[in-house]
């Protein structure tokens, strides 16, 4: 592995796509870019880089190995955000509502995305990121879909495809949410569990319910958070379920059961970091270096897209998940105002 890094290919991929992430990071603290969030600013810079091919062809042997290794260490970090006892705190009600969002969005978005014709993986992935929690969902759930060495390449589309679809959506739906604000009239609790309940990315959990003031902000942050929990489990389930729908269409009894054990890590990083005392600002730079490793997996993803690809095969998986997501903010607007 160790030959593999010093390998001309891998380091011009690590530098490449270091450098979209930390300006990926950069763009997404801005203010107008924030809610478009530093991963997907990312990604973005990344199929940037394919206007200078010869760059892409020099790294291409890194590409991959950072697409897909960089992504489970990077969700493994991720866990360092994951605070249990604040978790706790929010109560039965919260994680109760987060599983039902999860459960109901992901059933209802990729049904409906495979009755208008959308390819397998796209629908799952697109219906991962818009119930679960965006980017990291789609990045997550991914390595549990196994395809075979040639659809790699196919793969990689659909991924940055559905982050694209989810990013696009829910930068949409935090417009509208902080439009209707003054229609709901809600108290800045529910606003905030309207906005973490029914939002894609935390980025677009914490703008909008940022707009209500910090009693909304704290309440979308967690409720948001309550459906990042919901990442581990999701991923093994839909993980089985995939390997047997694959197996029974293939008959192929020798498929080895996706088992996601960097979701473990991710488990135990957030064990760790809500139960072991360390400093502020050292769980503080995990999470910065969380996204730095996603930003990088997110980057070499946009280096590896096809565009054609990428463009002819959106638009029903777009349906699906707008389709979804009002009928997401609808349950939720309700679900806030009566039990919150």
């Amino acid at each position: 592995m160790f030959v593999k890094f010093m390998e001309r290919g891998f380091i011009y991929a690590i530098l490449m796509t270091l450098v979209c992430s930390i300006l990926g990071t950069l763009l997404g603290g801005l203010p107008y870019l924030s809610i478009i969030g530093a991963l997907v600013m990312s990604l973005i810079l990344g199929m940037a880089f394919q206007l200078y091919r010869p760059a892409i062809q020099k790294a291409e042997v890194g590409i991959g190995f950072i697409s897909n290794k960089f992504l489970r260490l990077g969700i493994i970090l991720l866990g360092f955000k994951l605070n249990l006892i604040d978790l706790a705190h929010a109560g039965v009600k919260t994680i109760l509502v987060a599983m039902v969002v999860v459960t109901g969005v992901i059933i209802l978005t990729y049904n409906i995305a495979r009755k208008l014709g959308v390819n397998k993986q796209l629908a799952i992935l697109t219906a991962s990121g818009t119930g679960i929690c965006g980017a990291a969902a789609v990045m997550g759930i991914s390595p549990q879909i196994k395809v075979s060495k040639d659809q790699e390449h196919n793969k990689r589309n659909d991924e940055v495809l559905a982050v694209a679809i989810v990013a696009i959506l829910g930068t949409l739906f935090t417009l509208i949410e902080i439009s209707i604000k003054p229609l709901l009239h809600m108290s800045p609790s529910q606003f905030g569990v309207m906005a973490g309940g029914s939002l894609h990315e935390i980025a677009h959990a914490i703008a909008t319910g940022g707009a209500a003031g910090p009693v909304s902000l704290d309440a979308a942050i967690i409720t948001k958070l309550s459906r990042v929990l919901m990442l581990a489990p999701a991923a093994l389930i839909i993980g089985i379920w995939y390997h047997h729908s694959e197996k029974n269409s293939t008959d192929n009894t020798k498929q080895k059961l996706p088992i996601p054990w960097f979701m473990a890590g991710f488990l135990l990083a957030s064990v760790i970091g809500t139960f072991v005392p360390m400093p502020a600002n050292v769980l503080s730079w995990l999470v910065k270096l969380a996204y730095l490793v996603l930003g990088m997996a997110m980057a070499a993803l946009g280096m590896s897209v096809n565009f054609k690809a990428f463009v002819s095969s959106g638009r029903n998986a777009v349906i699906a998940a707008l389709s979804s997501s009002v009928i997401l903010l609808a349950f939720m607007i309700i679900v806030a105002k009566s039990f919150f």
